[in-house]
């Protein structure tokens, strides 16, 4: 039982810790990445580039952990599905936070050469800038629909297992939808970006359910 409830602490605060790097890779990198100047304002402010790569590889590496604690319990319920959490929230989603990381660190090289570059060489320069810019925006929709199929299947478990009450499992599950669809949409090129919102409050509600509440007794006796 204090194994369980270590794991629903440990679970608990990766989530907080993969929300709030998200949060603070966008604090620091937002204004710069949206500025039409871009490339003079990174290398302007390489180190807040750098910090927010930072925070992408602690959003990634955290919230790929959650997956490695929860499968000795999720696979009791179905191994299948606790084996795809595994893949789609660990490995698929860790490489696509690493993928934006190292085009953002790609991008103050970039960045450097083009506030030293010549006429000639910084049309090439900021072409390359673009591409790197676009990747970074594009992997997005391709982020959401990995990350909302991993969490359709955690709160399925979830939801079957009891591990949690089923209102926020609930929750999640229609959170995990409409997640999925906002980068299904994402995809051919509209953003709804605040249907997000919806998983993004019921992760951090559930964290601190985990943190101070831990896993439903009677779910664990079962």
């Amino acid at each position: 039982m204090k194994t369980n409830r270590s794991t629903a602490i440990v679970v608990g605060v990766l989530f907080i810790i993969g929300t709030a790097s998200g949060i603070l890779s966008v604090t620091f990198t937002g204004s710069i990445l949206g500025a039409p100047d871009y490339l003079v304002q990174i290398a302007a402010n390489e180190t807040q580039m750098r910090t927010g790569a930072f925070f992408v590889l602690m959003m990634g590496l955290s919230l790929a952990m959650i997956p490695v604690m929860m499968y000795p319990i999720l696979k009791k319920e179905n191994e299948a599905l606790a084996l795809g959490t595994l893949v789609f929230r660990g490995p698929l989603e860790a490489t696509i936070y690493i993928l934006m990381a190292v085009s953002w660190l790609l991008l103050i090289l970039v960045s450097q050469e083009f506030v030293n570059a010549g006429a000639a060489e910084a049309s090439g320069l900021q072409t390359l800038g673009a591409l790197l810019v676009n990747v970074s925006e594009k992997i997005n929709p391709v982020l959401e629909v990995v990350f909302s199929i991993g969490a359709l299947m955690y709160y399925y478990l979830f939801y079957r297992s009891r591990l949690i009450p089923r209102w926020l499992s609930g929750w999640g599950l229609l959170g995990g939808i409409l997640y999925l669809a906002s980068g299904i949409i994402a995809l051919f090129g509209t953003d709804l970006g605040f249907l997000l919102a919806v998983l993004g409050i019921q992760e951090m509600i559930m964290a601190l359910w985990l943190i101070f509440k831990g896993f439903e007794s009677s779910a664990m006796t079962a």
